[in-house]
């Protein structure tokens, strides 16, 4: 008879940290909601939209499925949300760059370097991004708010191409959408395309050496872009 008191109170000792987490997730929406978002980048970056599976992400994040879809409404919702936090991220540490307190050539390596970085560091991010555009872009394009962060992004290229252009640094005709593209185009190819170029030209894309060589080629390729003659 002790013993079985004894068991019955180790499970209910047992069961109140539990219920303490189940309450806590409960309690902590933010906390949650960011929690699913992180797992969500993963699977749907690695199998997209469609391979994706929500019975996975409420595993891995320990909720369930009905909680996501209070969240987020549908798989579509989710992965719109994803999106939009990956681009939310990657503007708000562009707007950290201070590449206004930079005379325009260093400011404008500091940008190419960080777009170089961040896209190397986030793989992730690529993928989603090349699956969108499997997509042929229809998330993106009904998102106001990633339409929306782009905005700031391209002013501050337009106020660092005018300063160097009132400098004598840059040469006229460019555009800020154009000169974005560039970077963006340079820095992406990196981590979309290393594996099949490193297997067509016998190149350890992934070695230090080779990072650091494409790293600085880029940022020349683009300053030598913009700069007067």
């Amino acid at each position: 008879m002790n013993e079985l008191v004894h068991s019955r109170a180790r499970r209910s000792a047992a069961a109140k940290p539990a219920a303490k987490l189940a309450a806590g997730r409960t309690n902590d929406p933010e906390r949650t909601r960011a929690n699913i978002l992180d797992v969500a980048a993963v699977e749907f970056a690695e199998k997209g939209l469609a391979g994706a599976r929500i019975d996975e992400i409420a595993a891995l994040t320990q909720t369930s499925k009905r909680m996501i879809y209070y969240y987020f409404g549908s798989k579509e919702g989710l992965y719109l949300a994803v999106l939009e936090e990956s681009y939310r991220q990657v503007r708000e540490i562009e707007a950290d760059l201070r590449l206004d307190d930079l005379e325009p050539e260093a400011a404008l390596r500091r940008l190419v370097a960080f777009t170089f970085d961040h896209h190397l560091q986030h793989e992730n991010f690529i993928r989603l991004v090349m699956s969108e555009n499997i997509l042929r872009g229809q998330y993106i394009a009904a998102s106001r708010s990633i339409q929306d962060l782009n905005v700031p992004a391209i002013a501050a290229i337009e106020r660092l191409y005018a300063r160097g252009l009132a400098s004598g640094v840059f040469r006229p005709g460019l555009d800020a959408v154009d000169i974005h593209a560039s970077i963006s185009a340079l820095s992406f190819f990196n981590v979309s395309n290393r594996h099949t170029f490193g297997a067509l030209f016998k190149l350890d894309t992934a070695a230090t050496a080779y990072i650091a060589h494409r790293r600085d080629s880029v940022i020349d390729m683009v300053v030598r872009f913009l700069r007067a003659p």
